[in-house]
């Protein structure tokens, strides 16, 4: 009995990933198409060449964003470009179990002088374009750290290696990590979980990030019902 639950659940985790992963798993499903329709519209959002770094964030836990970023990782890796998905939630990471690898190094490691970034990048299974680098141990200080010149240092130097990079950063009514992560990065895509996010929560994640002199590029609604046969929907609405 034992061997079976434990084949079940890993079953269930694969089955998990596939769902993460659906610009992957169904790449002709609608919900791909739409990941795709946000492709377009980031791209078109800023000036060619002025969009090197990317940070997705939501107001509140569970809307989605590290799933959001996940699949834009792949699909702007499918696109030809060299990109690196950094885990910027030293807090709760996740990023690891949808690619999943160790996260026993990370950008802890790098921020703290433990590692170099090369020593902790991690090639993926789905493209030779895409690399990950997890949150490694979860620190007792990440705001401080995020906000230090090691980061600073950090974020010029993997430019210089990568076409994009894009950051999946806590949300931001939780800690203040992803308003010091967006005044660094290029530009902030906002996720809303559709039905869930209440509307004062989205003001106030918006207004926080606004102060920290955020380029918000535009926002994600998820979970959005197209239709009975549709449950599952992105749009994206550059400046919004």
């Amino acid at each position: 009995m034992a061997i079976r639950t434990k084949k079940r659940g890993k079953k269930q985790q694969l089955e998990q990933r596939a769902r993460k992963l659906v610009v992957h798993s169904s790449p002709k499903s609608i919900v791909s198409e739409q990941f795709r329709t946000l492709r377009t519209n980031i791209n078109f959002s800023v000036p060619q060449g002025d969009l090197k770094t990317i940070l997705f964030t939501s107001s509140s836990p569970g809307e989605g964003k590290s799933t959001v970023s996940a699949n834009m990782a792949m699909l702007f890796a499918q696109d030809g470009l060299r990109v690196l998905l950094v885990d910027g939630d030293m807090r709760k990471p996740t990023v690891h179990y949808t690619f999943h690898l160790s996260n026993t190094q990370g950008l802890s490691n790098v921020l703290t002088r433990q590692e170099t970034p090369e020593a902790v990048i991690r090639e993926t299974e789905f493209s030779p374009n895409l690399h990950v680098m997890t949150s490694g141990p979860i620190p007792p200080n990440p705001a401080e750290l995020l906000g230090s010149q090691m980061m600073d240092q950090f974020m010029d130097s993997i430019q210089t290696h990568y076409d994009l990079v894009l950051f999946d950063a806590p949300p931001v009514l939780s800690v203040t990590d992803s308003q010091i992560l967006a005044n660094k990065c290029d530009g902030t895509v906002f996720v809303i979980n559709t039905g869930e996010t209440e509307k004062d929560n989205a003001e106030k994640a918006k207004e926080l990030l606004d102060s920290s002199k955020a380029r918000v590029l535009g926002a994600v609604l998820n979970n959005f019902k197209l239709g009975k046969d549709h449950y599952y929907y992105h749009y994206y609405g550059a400046g919004e």
